[in-house]
């Protein structure tokens, strides 16, 4: 029934009906927000989903979602988020603004409401992730001559905010207590593998590595407050594809490496110094998930040297996730991707291009019960929400773990 007053809305909004409800007063993306009784439920749902929410230039997507509900695309992500209701939720492909507006018009226009069928769900906490994306160095990183966006971004955008990323929570988020690897330079990671020309000289300049950083968005720990007893360290980034590149493979050895900080990370490396100057990872004692698009998959695309793999195999993360009876699975993904000549089983595929690079990693210490990739076969209800990228070429991810 619910999928039936989807498609009459739809049809509504395209061709023109009654006018929508008023707009719902947005509660703030403050994380310091007015104290709330959280009713701890002894199963949480852990989810990642790129919904490349991003615009054309600057401001674009916040001008969307202040009209959100004429969005039909918009309205099927949101849709979607209401079908899986996770308790926390990862956002890739998301523009930042400093003022927290776009989480603030998302969740006041398109989640917090009853839409389409689909009963409202709340996120009282949320926060947006500064990202290097279109944020412009003070050098001429691509060696044209001048230094310009995108190309001389300290991570490809062609705005400042572009691809970021945020979150969503049912939970308190510990702000004062993040640790971002956002300034880390990729050459202060031991053995790096920063990219080379054929003759055998660094890619690079040295003035290029003295300011160029590792993240291509941002590495960022952010501490959940579960309960009283119980905090999960969420660990969000997003590596940049390991394409678009020559035979240098200076985009894959980057992707290798942002996914090597993780794997660095959380077995407690005392190299690393995080944007605060705190030294060393994650202590053995921390649980964690690892969320995010990490633009790697551990049969088939184009990383480097099996990069996926650094955290697939790593002995601190569920290994039953990542490669045992609960890889995030889907009908859709095995009918759709089915030709698309890859080695890796489609039903694992977590994008329309065939490919599995959304996770979410917990640590080997959570109960993992159930696991899935939200994308219905053609005959299965709620296929119509995300079918031909109709909400995002990428599909959400989920995990639940019981406490």
């Amino acid at each position: 029934m619910k999928y039936a007053l989807y498609l009459i809305m739809v049809f509504c909004i395209t061709y023109g009906c009654d006018k929508q409800p008023p707009l719902t007063e947005s509660p703030s993306t403050v994380v310091e927000m007015e104290e709330m009784q959280e009713v701890f439920s002894d199963t949480i749902r852990f989810a990642s989903y790129n919904v490349s929410m991003y615009g054309n230039n600057s401001g674009e997507l916040l001008s969307q979602l202040e009209t959100g509900q004429q969005h039909i695309r918009l309205r099927r992500l949101a849709a979607v988020i209401k079908t899986v209701r996770p308790d926390v939720l990862v956002l890739m492909e998301v523009d930042y603004d400093a003022e927290g507006k776009i989480l603030d018009l998302f969740r006041q226009n398109l989640l917090s409401i009853s839409l389409d069928g689909f009963e409202a769900i709340e996120y009282p906490y949320a926060y947006q992730i500064e990202t290097n994306t279109g944020l412009l160095s003070e050098v001429d990183i691509d060696g044209n001559g001048n230094i310009a966006l995108p190309n001389d971004a300290y991570g490809f955008g062609n705005y400042e905010g572009q691809y970021a990323s945020a979150i969503l929570s049912k939970y308190p988020i510990d702000v004062e207590n993040q640790r971002s690897f956002q300034k880390f330079l990729w050459k202060d990671m031991p053995e790096a593998n920063l990219p080379v020309n054929v003759d055998g000289t660094s890619y690079y300049s040295e003035e290029v590595l003295d300011v160029f950083r590792l993240s291509s968005k941002n590495h960022i720990d952010l501490p959940l407050q579960i309960a009283e007893n119980k905090t999960i360290h969420a660990l969000i980034s997003h590596p940049t594809p390991p394409v678009f590149d020559g035979a240098e493979d200076r985009n894959g050895k980057r992707n290798h490496d942002e996914i090597k900080l993780w794997a660095d990370y959380i077995s407690n490396e005392n190299y690393l110094v995080d944007d605060k100057d705190i030294q060393g990872g994650l202590n053995d004692s921390n649980s964690f998930v690892i969320f995010g698009d990490l633009n790697a998959d551990p049969n088939d695309g184009d990383s480097f040297n099996n990069a996926i793999n650094q955290l697939l195999t790593h002995h601190r993360v569920n290994q039953d996730v990542t490669s045992g009876m609960l890889i995030p699975a889907s009908t859709g993904g095995a009918e759709h991707n089915q030709t698309a000549n890859h080695t890796g089983d489609p039903a694992y595929d977590t994008s329309f291009f065939g490919l599995r690079i959304d996770y979410v990693i917990p640590s080997n210490d959570l109960n993992v019960i159930e696991s899935g990739v939200f994308w219905p076969a053609s005959n299965e209800e709620g296929h119509e929400l995300i079918q031909d990228n109709a909400a995002s070429d990428h599909l959400l991810v989920w995990v639940d773990v019981k406490f």
